[in-house]
């Protein structure tokens, strides 16, 4: 990487409240948990003082994540930071979690989401504004391995956990009511997770390569359900105000610049092994 990387001490962040839910309009909770900083200077040769604060999830493995080291890493994180490198400018990332980082970009308090957000019509229409696709992903079902749900048809009667405002709660609510399962609503991917495995719930539904790598890293008791796909969906970075469309350009050209050189499938490599 072209540049230098300065890890910052974890402050509080509050934020304005803006609805919590399973709400499909993606809007986020009061506060914001304790939020990890980090910038980078890839500017600096540029002469540029411009730093662009770039909204993050907190555990979204293997997008953005803390390691074993404490260091914030993923898929998302070595994107952001070879494109800014590649392009010349300065981020500042805020690793607060799904809900506070809509909230803060909603706000003003950063220009942009990078955080596995799906882009969909609706958010589109609800004044979401993306970049080029970095990632086509997919939402998937995954139950305990002897729970004998192999279709969505076995799902009648069930109870579903989903994450708060995502794409999978969005998939699970499109379907709710032709297969017959209630939904229960958690505000991260762990206890999601947990809730199915506790038997708290009998399936949860999420993007297919975090579903897969949690349950990997995570050595958990549950199972993908591959016959409960939905269509694939792209990953792209939002902004949520016009005036950052000059951010939003030079990511789509970076992008494009890293996945000619190679950088983009070193990075997919490292986390996926693809």
């Amino acid at each position: 990487m072209k540049k230098l990387l300065v890890l910052a001490l974890a402050a509080s962040m509050t934020l304005g409240l803006a609805a919590c839910g399973s709400s499909s309009s993606d809007k986020a909770a009061e506060k914001a948990p304790a939020e990890t900083t980090e910038s980078t200077d890839a500017a600096e040769s540029t002469g540029s003082d411009k730093t662009w604060v770039i909204a993050m999830d907190t555990v979204f493995r293997p997008f953005e994540y803390t390691d074993e080291k404490g260091e914030f890493v993923g898929i998302d994180v070595d994107i952001i930071k070879a494109v800014a490198a590649d392009q010349g400018f300065n981020v500042d990332l805020r690793s607060l979690g799904w809900d506070a980082a809509v909230t803060a970009v909603q706000v003003g308090q950063a220009d942009a989401l990078l955080a596995g957000a799906s882009i969909t019509e609706e958010r589109q229409a609800n004044g979401w504004i993306f970049s080029d696709s970095y990632y086509d992903s997919y939402q998937v079902f995954a139950v305990k391995a002897d729970s004998g749900v192999e279709s969505l048809d076995d799902l009648k009667g069930k109870t579903i956990a989903v994450k708060n405002a995502t794409a999978g709660a969005q998939y699970a609510e499109s379907l709710k009511d032709e297969y017959g399962f209630q939904i229960s609503t958690y505000e991260d991917s762990p206890s999601m997770y947990q809730a199915v495995v506790l038997g708290q719930a009998d399936a949860c539904v999420e993007d297919k390569p975090i579903m897969a790598d949690n349950i990997k890293t995570g050595g958990l008791d549950l199972t993908i359900v591959e016959s409960t796909a939905s269509e694939v969906a792209p990953y792209g970075m939002a902004i949520m105000n016009k005036d950052n469309q000059e951010l939003l350009d030079m990511f789509n050209k970076g992008l494009q610049e890293i996945k000619d050189n190679g950088t983009y499938d070193e990075i997919l490599n490292k986390y996926l092994g693809e």
